[in-house]
């Protein structure tokens, strides 16, 4: 095998795993009422299906009551209710081989408290957590006891629903860490202080645990490797703790992240996105692991087989953590086994996925739409037992691959025209912002799957009506994107050249000049990214946008990034201002360009002098084809949305096709802007059907 280590079972305790791939605890925001449901089941059972070793999974799920489960939809592990759902989520993984555990926590101040219960949320010193604004008091003795015994009670329920084990959480800055750490910790009896005593709780914690469930059953610890704080925990002191917590014989494993994660900066680093290296924080993991004797779970940006086989080979860690990866591709484990490692739908670091969550919305991924839709979405598309069509696809962005990838799977004859030479669309730009070069490993996947699947690739070919027609189509799915949405505004002078468009920018087509105002919007990743693009070239940049902040739209994980980059390299960040008009103005020194501005809340407006302006306003659908093709079709171009929107086929291709007729569908950016899951998911659940 070509990688020996990554598929070598690993004993932790009494439990026999069947490779080290795990998929770590994530809080996937798809428990019913805190209880894991039919989505929740199907979701880990796809993983199961797909080679996983050991799933963990309900991360943050709580035990006590007074650190809330719904707010995230996590797992709520503070009643029996939820034992019956876990019991079946247990045997679908045994089913098909695969190990399961929980993470289980509670959150103290890092949490909400305005809503469900109302709770009154605790931490060991009343310190305000900034992420989450979870105002807190400080935990008295009698509720310390309390929630030791939650944790054990948990346990038992745990245990009693047939999982395979445990982990308690003291990563992310949640309890048990919030006692640990001197930025959260001011006590100045036995549970402060000291090291000894701000440790005393979590190993309270682990014992009452150890003592509910036995010495076989497994037991994890997840904690930080390094807080990242002038006045938190650096590795040094959190290698001394781990080697403490794992001296007690409490545990039989540790899963070690990289960074705290209570300030928006730190989170940011707590689930990498690509604008960060690859692995970034394994070193923490590794120095911890070279000063304890139980095997080391570690999982940030770790993406493919070669990477995580490296890290087992050198005895840097003994299991790898590839979660992002399986949301990305499920199937992940058994395509590396077979040999089908070019088959893999590779993470992109995007992080649609954990900035959704951190949006308080489910989990998904934002090349797969068959992520967490197990019930209704395929992730291997079946052959038709239906006639076979010609389906002609115009358009080679994410919907219009997705739509010629679906259909040549299911069986039929596919001819995809692209206008351009290469396919891609709008991705293409996006990947030439700075940092999010990987957003082209989206269409390098389609691209493979495209062409290893024997789609028709008519490149450099502009399609018409005509065109179209020829190939005697029985459908035709128009994916033709759309074109930047510069004329709302009159004023902003694009069509007298006195503005431009991010497109002409990231494209080539427009060089920046001197100092430029962008003005956003969306606020989106994509005027972000064209204002950092435009900065990292020496420009001088301000970003305008009528939004409460710049990048408001981009995600928990995200906009600390962007913030990043564009705070390093001086661009002005100017909020909640509308764009007004443009104006070229004659002065003896010259003519100058003026962008005038408004204040949203004010109404006043205030004048710059500038050299470019650059609009990023998003798209409108480009339907010039659709105008010319819609009268000509079976259905008037017409999608039936209740037979979409319930996964249905298209009542337009319940009877055969007269000769000469076809049926016209449009999706993605074509009809109106949406992002890349969603032009993905359009065309999926589309073309399931076809």
């Amino acid at each position: 095998m070509r990688y020996p280590h990554l598929f070598e079972p690993i004993q932790l305790n009494q439990l026999k795993i069947r490779n080290r791939i795990v998929s770590t605890a994530h809080a996937e925001v798809y428990a019913d009422d805190g209880m894991p449901g039919e989505r929740y089941i199907r979701y880990y059972e796809e993983k199961a299906k797909g080679g996983v070793g050991l799933a963990i999974c309900g991360g943050s799920s709580p035990v006590s009551r007074d650190s809330p489960s719904s707010w995230w939809s996590s797992v709520n592990l503070s009643r029996d209710e939820t034992m019956e759902g876990l019991a079946k989520l247990a045997d679908t993984m045994h089913k098909h081989g695969a190990k399961i555990m929980i993470q289980a926590t509670h959150m103290g101040r890092r949490n909400a408290w305005h809503g469900f219960d109302w709770p009154h949320l605790v931490s060991p010193s009343g310190v305000r957590e900034p992420v989450h604004r979870g105002n807190a008091k400080t935990i008295e003795i009698e509720e310390i006891r309390r929630i030791i015994q939650d944790y054990a009670k948990a346990a038992r329920r745990v245990k009693a629903s047939g999982l395979d084990g445990i982990e308690i959480s003291a990563a992310h800055q949640h309890l048990i860490d919030q006692f640990w750490s001197p930025r959260s910790n001011f006590r100045t009896d036995e549970w402060g202080g000291s090291l000894e005593n701000r440790l005393r709780f979590g190993i309270e914690v682990l014992q009452a645990v150890r003592a509910e469930v036995g010495k076989d059953f497994v037991v994890g610890l997840r904690m930080c490797g390094d807080e990242f704080h002038e006045d938190g925990l650096n590795h040094e002191m959190l290698k001394e703790i781990a080697q403490a917590m794992s001296e007690t014989g409490l545990i039989d494993y540790l899963s070690v992240i990289g960074s705290g994660a209570d300030t928006h900066n730190t989170l940011a680093n707590c689930m990498p996105p690509m604008a960060l290296p690859p692995e970034p924080f394994v070193h923490l993991a590794g120095g911890i692991k070279s000063v304890v004797k139980i095997p080391v779970m570690h999982a940030q940006s770790i993406r493919d087989a070669q990477q995580a086989e490296r890290l087992l080979a050198s005895g840097t860690v003994d299991m790898v953590g590839m979660t992002r990866a399986q949301i990305a591709d499920p199937h992940m484990v058994i395509k590396i086994r077979d040999g089908r490692e070019d088959q893999i739908k590779q993470c992109v670091g995007a992080n649609y996925c954990i900035d959704r969550q951190y949006n308080g919305l489910d989990v998904l991924c934002v090349q797969n739409a068959a992520t967490s839709r197990e019930r209704t979405m395929p992730h291997t598309i079946a052959k038709t037992s239906g006639p076979k069509r010609r389906v002609v696809v115009v358009g080679a962005g994410p919907a219009g691959l997705e739509a010629a990838r679906v259909a040549r799977e299911r069986g039929h004859d596919v001819v995809l025209f692209e206008k351009a030479p290469q396919v891609g669309g709008q991705v293409n730009l996006a990947a030439k912002a700075p940092k999010r070069e990987q957003m082209a490993g989206i269409i390098r996947w389609f691209d493979l799957e495209t062409t290893r699947l024997g789609v028709d690739r008519r490149l450099g070919t502009e399609a018409d009506v005509a065109m179209i027609l020829d190939e005697r189509p029985d459908i035709v799915v128009l994916a033709t994107g759309g074109l930047p949405h510069t004329g709302q505004n009159p004023e902003w002078g694009v069509a007298e050249g006195l503005a431009v468009s991010g497109w002409d920018i990231l494209s080539g087509r427009v060089a920046p000049k001197g100092n430029v105002l962008v003005y956003d919007a969306i606020s989106a990743h994509a005027g972000s990214g064209v204002a950092d693009f435009i900065a990292s070239r020496g420009h001088l940049v301000e970003m305008v946008t009528p939004d409460v902040k710049i990048a408001d739209d981009t995600g928990g994980t995200t906009f600390p990034i962007i913030y990043r980059q564009l705070c390093a390299q001086g661009v002005i960040l100017t909020p909640n201002h509308w764009l007004d008009r443009v104006y070229r103005e004659s002065t003896p020194e010259g003519d100058r360009l003026v962008a005038v501005l408004r204040h949203e809340y004010t109404e006043v407006q205030e004048e710059r002098v500038v050299d470019q302006v650059v609009i990023e306003n998003g798209i409108r659908p480009n339907e010039a084809l659709y105008w010319q093709l819609k009268d000509r079709s079976v259905n008037h171009g017409q999608t039936d949305i209740d037979a979409l929107y319930d996964n249905q086929p298209q009542p337009a291709l319940a009877e055969p096709l007269g000769h000469g007729q076809f049926a016209l569908f449009r999706i993605g950016d074509g009809v109106s802007m949406h992002n890349i899951h969603g032009a993905i998911y359009d065309a999926l659940r589309l073309c399931k059907d076809f």
